[in-house]
């Protein structure tokens, strides 16, 4: 592994990128940033450095209520949910226009705030993000229901209206696309909404949400308010006046979403709660591809993906090659500051994250997993960690069970098909899967018994706005990206009517 930690300078200024002036700190509430009610604030820390990036403001109980207030109003009695689907669309192109144009700004505050790469996210999240909300601006005027043919002498049909306001709540490990993956479908099914970004990256959200109000979003409709987990994300969780509960997080906090949305209003909920996604390979796979493909897997974003291929089961007879090969590539990856062009790993987003990690590498080793490479920290400043690859692990081990959500590999051996699927599905999570071979009825066979809301088969991490995304089992429940998206932001009505002079009259 390859490191270059020397170009960050206080979080102010790199050699390779000018950091953008933080410009949105307080609280997006019916289209104005205003402070909290009382005036509290919390610090942003950039990854990078370990210094205070901005002090943003801190929303509470009654800041979520000033913005379901408003999300209310715009919902019972604003323009957005009458406009006809092409006026929303219309907006929703000029905010993604907006989006890309802002490109630069956005993928630095992404840098800074949860030490993403920047070059990745210039080039390729950001304008994803543009997408996915074009996407459903596209489907925003094709909403109708069904005309039914009923049994008996009467006229029925459905319609398909918007559930009403919502709350989303999102986290750390890519807020952007996150953002958009959760706003898109339910503003185009014109929904209004209450989002909470994670503490650790506000602040994407609120330049986004400045972006909606100079595309023409109407006030109420978008309101942004950062905030912890245990005040604000419990409020808009408990709220009477939020129809339904979009949570992508942990296994944790979801339980306490489901809590407090059955315990107030009974609302509908959500949950994307991550994984420990088995990849799988075949003896007949080609090695190098192979070994690319587990090494993306887990070290995209630093492991902080929810679908990252942590477990890695590899047949009997290539296990030896395979393994020399990624240990290889694996020392050449660059871990450096986010900004450097030439960086491949950016730091883990935050402390806490930072010392989860390296807990459970620790932990590792006390279990008897031998360490092939990695498993320490980097540098004097900044959350920086190895990529970290473990041998000789079994099944029940706590590095083999658990999600660790970092730049952690751990490979094990399989003879047979049958204890491939086994293996893999030996897990309380059910999010993805990948499956690597040349032989097409392998790949079908346990493409259709992995129990996961996504398979990849001789991929990995390919998603798409139009590619429904979501888990199995304690993954968690409802789909993300899709036309399915779309449809959990909108209610079924059915209506009915007489034929008249029907004999039934």
């Amino acid at each position: 592994m390859s490191t270059d930690l020397s170009s960050s300078n206080n979080g102010h200024d790199t050699t390779f990128v000018k950091i953008p002036t933080i410009k949105f700190t307080k609280l997006f509430i019916n289209g104005e940033f205003v402070d909290s009610i009382s005036g509290a604030t919390f610090e942003t820390i950039d990854p990078r450095t370990e210094e205070v990036t901005a002090r943003v403001c801190k929303g509470a109980k009654e800041d979520i209520d000033a913005a379901v207030k408003a999300a209310r109003e715009a919902f019972d009695h604003g323009p957005w949910p009458r406009l006809p689907g092409t006026g929303r669309a219309k907006l929703l192109m000029k905010w993604a226009d907006l989006i890309e144009q802002n490109a630069e700004e956005i993928a630095a505050l992404e840098a800074i705030d949860g030490g993403r790469l920047y070059h990745f996210a210039k080039n390729f999240e950001i304008s994803a993000s543009a997408s996915t909300l074009r996407y459903y601006a596209g489907a925003a005027d094709k909403i109708h229901g069904e005309v039914f043919k009923t049994s008996g002498e009467f006229h029925a049909y459905t319609l398909l209206e918007p559930i009403g306001v919502v709350g989303h709540i999102i986290p750390w490990n890519a807020p952007t696309a996150l953002f958009f993956t959760k706003v898109s479908p339910s503003l185009a099914a014109g929904c209004t909404m209450v989002l909470k970004p994670a503490e650790q990256t506000p602040l994407t959200a609120l330049f986004c949400a400045h972006l909606a109000k100079l595309a023409g979003i109407p006030n109420g409709v978008l309101n942004v308010v950062p905030g912890f987990g245990s005040t604000a994300g419990a409020a808009i969780s408990s709220h009477m006046d939020i129809d339904k509960v979009s949570f992508t997080g942990s296994v944790e906090s979801g339980r306490k979403v489901m809590q407090a949305a059955a315990l107030s209003n009974l609302k509908p909920v959500s949950l994307e709660l991550g994984g420990k996604s088995p990849l799988i390979i075949f003896k007949d796979a080609d090695i190098d591809k192979a070994a690319d493909l587990a090494l993306i897997g887990i070290l995209y974003n630093k492991g902080e993906v929810c679908v990252a291929s942590s477990r890695v089961f590899i047949q009997e007879g290539i296990y030896d090659e395979f393994e020399k090969k990624l240990v290889e590539k694996a020392k050449a990856w660059v871990l450096g500051d986010p900004f450097d062009p030439k960086t491949q790993q950016g730091p883990q987003a935050d402390r806490n994250n930072f010392e989860k990690v390296l807990s459970y590498i620790e932990h590792g080793k006390r279990e008897g997993a031998t360490l092939l490479t990695g498993g320490k920290a980097v540098g004097s400043k900044g959350y920086y960690i190895e990529p970290t690859i473990f041998s000789n692990v079994k099944e029940d081990m706590l590095i083999a069970q658990d999600e660790i959500f970092g730049p952690v590999m751990v490979l094990m051996k399989f003879k047979t098909i049958e204890e491939a699927i086994k293996s893999a599905n030996n897990t309380k999570y059910g999010l993805a899967a990948g499956i690597v071979t040349k032989n097409l009825d392998t790949a079908n066979t346990v493409s259709r018994s992995i129990r996961a809301g996504i398979v990849w088969i001789n991929c990995y991490l390919t998603l798409d706005s139009d590619i429904p995304f979501g888990g199995y089992k304690m993954s968690g429940f409802g789909k993300d990206l899709g036309l399915d998206a779309l449809h959990k932001y909108l209610q079924v009505k059915s209506v009915v009517t007489p034929i008249y002079n029907s004999p039934w009259l």
